[in-house]
């Protein structure tokens, strides 16, 4: 449920005077790094401890091969992620989130956290 406090605080962050243009460049960048139907949810199942290629996959219900094979790559080159290969047969290759994709935890969290106090909400009508 949302409290007085978290209004009280989003309330004094917005009525502040902001650069809007500097804001919406900031909120755009930060859209084309985890924006995208799959990305956070990725993000979510590789800190879950999902490390290899077919579990990150069964993880998400959903998601297409094609697909995330192409998010992995997008994101490996936003340094959010780290792809390692194993030499061997097989090879094995295994994705871990960086200590840059950690510090976006926070905010991942805060979201999971609104995402269920919105179902939540929704639900008693």
């Amino acid at each position: 449920m949302v409290n007085e406090e978290m209004i009280r605080k989003a309330g004094e962050v917005l009525s502040d005077p902001r650069n809007h243009k500097e804001e919406v460049q900031a909120l755009q960048d930060t859209m084309y790094v985890v924006g995208g139907k799959w990305r956070l949810l990725i993000i979510n199942s590789i800190c879950n401890g999902n490390k290899r290629f077919r579990e990150i996959e069964r993880s998400i219900p959903g998601i297409t091969t094609r697909m995330l094979s192409r998010e992995l790559k997008d994101m490996e080159a936003n340094q959010l992620i780290k792809r390692t290969v194993f030499p061997g047969t097989p090879v094995l290759v295994e994705y871990t989130e960086t200590d840059y994709c950690m510090s976006f935890g926070g905010i991942i969290l805060e979201m999971i956290n609104w995402g269920k106090m919105h179902r939540e909400r929704m639900r008693q009508g």
